[in-house]
C-alpha cells in the first residue's frame, strides 16, 4: 500500500488515479467525539460556499470605489480560494479541496453556468434582432471579423510555437471565435451596474451585442463541427443534423408549449407554480439531451431560455422565483471551479508555448476595441461615445470563460493556457468597466443652459407636459389637474404621457410610442390606460392633444428615459406620482412609501437632471367633476415658488377654480436674500396686478417668525377651507427664518422639501392633494441641488405636534 499526501490527490484524480478512501458520514457526531468537521461531506461543502460568498462581498465592498463589476470580485474570489493564492498552502488545499470535494464544485459549478445562460436566454428579446439598425449590424460585424481574421493571421504564424493540439486549425479557429465575440449576458450586468440601460450607448451596445452574438454562434457552429468530424466526417455531419433536431425541438416544440401556457393563464392572474417548476427541472433535461448528443452541456439551457417568451407574464415569473438562489447560490461554485483550474504558478517555465497565445489575445483585444471605435465613427458617433462603445464591446465575463472551459475539456488547452485567458479576460473587464464610467455620464445629455419652465415662457404658447404614470391609481388626479389647467384653443395643452414598467424577466429596455408603433406588453393596466387617456383627449377638443408612451426599464434608469422625452419634446414640466400606500378604505391612513436613499428614487433623479421644470404630485383625493375647485398656493419665496405661482396664474384663469394665495413673510425681514425678494416681488406684483378684481383670487400675506408660526399658519387656513389642491415650491430660494426649526424633522433633503413633505404627511388632515414645485435648474447650477443624491429620513410630524 503506498500512502499519498492528502494535498496531493486532487492532482491525482484530476490524472484519472483511482483512491481509496474510508467511506464516512455525511454529518460528523460533533466535536466532543474528537471527528474534524472537514472530514465530512455536508459541513465542508456549507464552509466552501459561506467562504466564497463573504469573501466575494469584501472584494464587492473594497473594490466598489474603483468602479469594478460584480463579475471581478467573484472571479477574484474564486481565484483567491484556488492555487494561484491561499490554495498554495498544501494544508489549506488539502482541508478545503479533498478529492471527494472536487466532484461536487464542479458538477455544482457546470449547474450553475446551464442556469446562467438559461436565465440569460429568458430575459433576451429574440426579437430585437429584427429591431436593429443598419449600424449596428455594421458595427458588430467590424467587432467580430476584424479581430477574428488578426487572430486567426497571428496564430498561423506562431503556429509552430504552439503546443500539438493547440496547433490543429480547429483549435485555431475556436480559440479566435471564442476570443472575437461580444456575449449579451455578458454585457447586460455590466451596463445595468453602470446605469447605462436607458441611456443611447448603452441601448446600441446590447443591440450590437446581440448582433455580435449572432455572428459569433455561427463561427462557434463551424468550430464544434469541425472538432466532430477530426477522426470522421461521418461524425461532423451527425454532430449537425443532431443540433438541428435539438434546436428545432427547443424552438418549435417548447416554445409552442410555452405560448400555450402563456394563452391558459387567466390574465391579471400568476403562471401556475407547476409550469415554472417544470421549466426550471427542464433546463436540467435540455442540458442532458445536449451532452448526450455532444453539443457544450450549456447549449440546451441557453435555447429552452431563448424558446421562453421574455417579460411578464411568464419570463418575468421564472426569473423572480430563480434568479436570486441561482446567482447567489450556485455560481459561486461556478466560480469556486474556475478558482481551481486555474494556477498562476503553472506558467513557469511554460512562456515559450503560452507567449503565442499571449499575443493573439492581446492581438483580439486591442482589434475589437480599434475595429468598434472605427466602425463607430464612421456613423458619425463622437469619440467620446465611439470609445465608450468600443470599450463596453471589449467586456468579458462568465460567457467566455465557459468557452474556454469547453476547451480545456476536449484537450484543446492546459491549465496555463486556461489561467492566461482567464486573467486576460479579467484584467480587460476591471481596466474598461471604469473607464466606461468615466468617459460616459448618464446624465449629462439632459441638463441644459436654455431656460425651459412655465415662468419665463412666451405668454399664449402651447404648454409640454410630461405626465408621469405608474398605474390607473395615478389617471384620476393627473386628468383633473391637466383640465384645471385650462386648455383652450388659443392657449393649448400638450400632454406626453409615460406609463412607467419596470424591466423583470428582459434584458432589453423598450420605449414605445403608442402613436406610431403597435407593441403591445402583458402589463395589463396599460390598455385601460391608453383608452382613458385616448377618450379624455377627445373629450376635450383641439385644446388638448395627448401622447401616449411606455417605457420598460430598470427603475435605476427610469429617470433617463423620462428626462429624454422631456428634452427631445422641449417640455415645460414634468409630473411625477409619488408613491402612497393606503392603509385601510380611509384616505387619512394614506402614507408615502420612500426608499433610504434618494439614489433609488425615480423622483430624485428626475429632480437633479431634469431639462425643465418639475412637479411631484400627491394624490389625497380625486378633483370632482362640475364643482368649484379651491386651490391654494403657499407662496414661501424662491425659484420653485415662482414657478409655482406661475403655474397657479395659469390655472387661475379657468372659471372653476377659485385660487388663495398666501405669502409668507419674515418678521422685520430677517434672513431675507435680497435678491430672490426682489424676484419674489416682482412676480408677486405683477399676478397681484393682473388679478385685482377678480373674486376668485385671493391674495394674502402672514409675517411668521420661524418654521413652527408657519406651520400653524397652514393648520389655521386648512381648519377654514377644504381646499382640492394645495401647490407649493420645493424649496430653492426659500428664507431659511420661516422654515427655521423644521429642518430637524425632515432633513430638508426630500424630494418634496420641508413643507411639501408635511403638506403630504398623515399628519397634515387634509383630503386635498399636494403638487410640489421644482424650477427648472440650469446647466452648470445642478451643485446647487441636494435632493437627489443624499440620504434622508422620512419624516413622523407626530412627534412634532406637540411643539407647535
Amino acid at each position: 500500500m503506498v500512502k499519498i499526501d492528502l494535498s496531493e490527490t486532487s492532482e491525482l484524480i484530476k490524472k484519472g488515479l483511482v483512491i481509496c478512501r474510508t467511506k464516512q458520514r455525511p454529518h460528523p457526531l460533533g466535536i466532543f467525539y474528537g471527528q474534524n468537521p472537514l472530514h465530512f461531506s455536508f459541513p465542508l461543502f456549507l464552509l466552501q460556499l459561506s467562504t466564497l460568498i463573504l469573501l466575494t462581498r469584501l472584494l464587492r465592498f473594497l473594490l466598489k470605489p474603483l468602479r469594478q463589476p460584480k463579475v471581478v470580485s467573484e472571479i477574484l474570489g474564486g481565484i483567491i480560494l484556488g492555487p494561484s493564492v491561499l490554495g498554495r498552502n498544501a494544508n489549506f488545499y488539502a482541508y478545503m479541496f479533498p478529492d471527494n470535494a472536487y466532484y461536487v464544485i464542479e458538477n455544482i459549478g457546470l449547474i450553475g453556468f446551464m442556469y446562467f445562460l438559461f436565465l440569460s436566454g429568458v430575459k433576451i428579446d429574440i426579437t430585437a434582432i429584427k429591431r436593429a439598425e443598419k449600424k449596428h449590424w455594421y458595427i458588430g460585424l467590424a467587432g467580430v471579423l476584424a479581430p477574428l481574421s488578426v487572430c486567426l493571421c497571428i496564430a498561423f504564424v506562431e503556429r509552430k510555437s504552439l503546443d500539438k493540439e493547440t496547433a490543429k486549425f480547429a483549435s485555431i479557429w475556436g480559440i479566435s471565435s471564442y476570443l472575437s465575440t461580444s456575449a449579451f449576458p455578458v454585457l447586460y450586468p455590466i451596463v445595468r451596474e453602470l446605469n447605462l440601460l436607458s441611456s443611447g450607448i448603452g441601448r446600441m451596445a446590447l443591440s450590437t451585442a446581440i448582433v455580435s452574438d449572432v455572428i459569433g454562434l455561427q463561427a462557434i457552429t463551424i468550430f464544434e463541427t469541425s472538432i466532430q468530424g477530426e477522426n470522421k466526417a461521418i461524425l461532423a455531419l451527425w454532430f449537425f443534423i443532431s443540433s438541428l433536431i435539438v434546436v428545432g425541438t427547443i424552438v418549435g416544440g417548447v416554445r409552442r408549449a410555452m405560448m400555450w401556457i402563456i394563452r391558459t393563464t387567466p390574465e391579471g392572474k400568476p403562471v401556475d407554480q407547476v409550469y415554472v417548476v417544470a421549466i426550471l427541472l427542464g433546463v436540467m433535461v435540455a442540458g442532458f439531451i445536449s451532452d448526450m448528443f455532444g453539443l457544450t452541456i450549456v447549449n440546451g439551457p441557453l435555447w429552452l431560455g431563448l424558446a421562453i417568451p421574455d417579460g411578464p407574464p411568464l419570463g418575468t415569473i421564472i426569473v423572480e422565483k430563480s434568479e436570486i438562489i441561482f446567482k447567489n447560490f450556485l455560481m459561486p461554485f461556478s466560480f469556486m471551479y474556475i478558482g481551481l483550474l486555474i494556477d498562476v504558478s503553472s506558467m513557469i517555465g511554460q512562456w515559450s508555448n503560452l507567449y503565442p497565445l499571449l499575443y493573439m489575445v492581446l492581438a483580439t483585444h486591442v482589434t475589437k476595441m480599434v475595429s468598434t471605435l472605427v466602425a463607430s465613427r464612421f456613423f458619425d458617433l463622437t469619440i467620446r461615445d465611439s470609445l465608450t462603445l468600443s470599450l463596453i464591446m471589449s467586456l468579458k465575463g462568465e460567457v467566455e470563460i465557459m468557452l474556454f472551459l469547453h476547451l480545456i475539456d476536449i484537450k484543446i488547452i492546459q491549465t496555463p493556457h486556461f489561467t492566461v485567458m482567464v486573467l486576460s479576460a479579467v484584467s480587460v473587464t476591471a481596466i474598461a468597466t471604469p473607464l466606461v464610467s468615466i468617459l460616459y455620464d448618464p446624465r449629462r445629455p439632459y441638463m441644459v443652459s436654455k431656460r425651459r419652465n412655465i415662468q419665463h415662457a412666451p405668454p399664449n404658447t402651447e404648454l409640454q407636459i410630461v405626465a408621469c404614470i405608474h398605474g390607473e391609481e395615478n389617471l384620476p388626479m393627473l386628468m383633473k389637474l391637466l383640465e384645471i389647467s385650462n386648455p383652450t384653443v388659443n392657449n393649448p395643452l400638450t400632454v406626453h404621457t409615460l406609463t412607467l414598467v419596470e424591466l423583470i424577466g428582459r434584458s432589453n429596455p423598450i420605449l414605445i410610442d403608442h402613436d406610431n408603433e403597435e407593441k403591445t406588453t402583458s402589463n395589463n393596466d396599460e390598455p385601460s390606460i391608453h383608452n382613458a387617456l385616448r377618450n379624455f383627449q377627445e373629450s376635450r377638443g383641439e385644446s388638448m392633444k395627448i401622447h401616449s408612451y411606455t417605457t420598460i426599464t430598470s427603475k435605476k434608469s427610469m429617470y433617463q428615459d423620462i428626462c429624454e422625452l422631456a428634452l427631445s419634446k422641449n417640455a415645460n414640466l414634468i409630473i411625477l406620482p409619488l408613491h402612497r400606500i393606503r392603509l385601510g378604505n380611509d384616505y387619512n391612513n394614506l402614507i408615502i412609501k420612500k426608499t433610504r436613499s434618494v439614489k433609488q428614487s425615480v423622483n430624485g433623479d428626475v429632480l437633479a437632471n431634469a431639462p425643465c421644470s418639475v412637479g411631484i404630485l400627491v394624490h389625497n383625493h380625486m378633483l370632482r367633476a362640475g364643482s368649484m375647485h379651491r386651490i391654494a398656493v403657499l407662496f414661501l419665496g424662491g425659484a420653485d415658488c415662482r414657478e409655482a405661482l406661475t403655474y397657479a396664474d395659469r390655472i387661475a384663469e379657468s372659471p372653476d377654480v377659485t385660487v388663495h394665495v398666501v405669502r409668507f413673510l419674515s418678521h422685520e425681514n430677517e434672513g431675507d436674500i435680497g435678491f430672490e425678494r426682489k424676484l419674489d416681488d416682482g412676480l408677486v406684483t405683477w399676478f397681484w396686478v393682473k388679478s385685482e378684481g377678480n373674486s376668485r383670487i385671493v391674495y394674502k400675506e402672514v409675517v411668521v417668525r420661524n418654521g413652527e408660526e408657519t406651520i400653524e399658519a397652514i393648520r389655521g387656513m386648512n381648519s377654514k377651507e377644504c381646499y382640492c389642491l394645495w401647490l407649493v415650491g420645493r424649496k430653492h430660494g426659500i428664507n431659511p427664518v420661516i422654515v427655521k426649526g423644521l429642518s430637524g424633522w425632515s432633513g430638508n433633503n426630500n424630494e418634496l422639501g420641508v413643507i411639501g413633505d408635511y403638506l403630504a404627511s398623515a399628519d397634515f388632515d387634509t383630503k386635498g392633494s399636494v403638487l410640489v414645485v421644482q424650477q427648472q435648474i440650469l446647466l452648470g447650477m445642478q451643485d446647487k441641488v441636494s435632493g437627489s443624491r443624499r440620504s434622508f429620513s422620512f419624516c413622523s410630524y407626530a412627534a412634532t405636534s406637540s411643539r407647535i
